[in-house]
């Protein structure tokens, strides 16, 4: 399913609904160029897990962990450089995990990503509207 999105705001609920679906295990794959609005988007998942700290990208440490309803591992993985380095800093325990995993360009590790792992894909419109496709989702 495709989405148009004007505005941050906006993004955040489209976050927030697809969020509500998602239970214990769930894999979410969020793509698109550098300040797309990848991490906008996971703050509205963070908020459907009820978790109010601010979310924010986590490309220095790697993976940030929140609790809320269910656990939200949030990773960056601009700076690693594959499935190898992925593997070293333990990422891959959180694939397989009991809470919700998003990940920022997650196409590093494609062949580690579960059967069921939901795609997000974000692009910027001419018009400066988000245009969001959600693979993998009853959303």
């Amino acid at each position: 399913m495709t989405f148009r999105t004007n505005g941050e705001q906006e993004t955040i609920e489209l976050g927030y609904a697809l969020g509500k679906t998602l239970g214990k295990g769930a894999v979410v794959s969020l793509r698109g160029s550098l300040g797309v609005g990848k991490t906008v988007f996971a703050k509205g998942v963070a908020r459907s897990l009820g978790i109010r700290e601010a979310i924010v990208s986590p490309t220095f440490t790697l993976i940030q962990e929140y609790e809320g309803t269910l656990p939200l591992h949030h990773m960056d993985l601009y700076r690693i450089d594959g499935v190898e380095e992925f593997e070293l800093i333990g990422g891959e325990e959180h694939l397989y995990g009991e809470g919700v995993t998003l990940i920022e360009w997650s196409e590093k590790i494609q062949e580690l990503l579960p059967d069921e792992t939901i795609y997000v894909t974000i692009a910027l419109a001419d018009d400066g509207s988000r245009e969001i496709r959600i693979e993998g989702s009853t959303l």
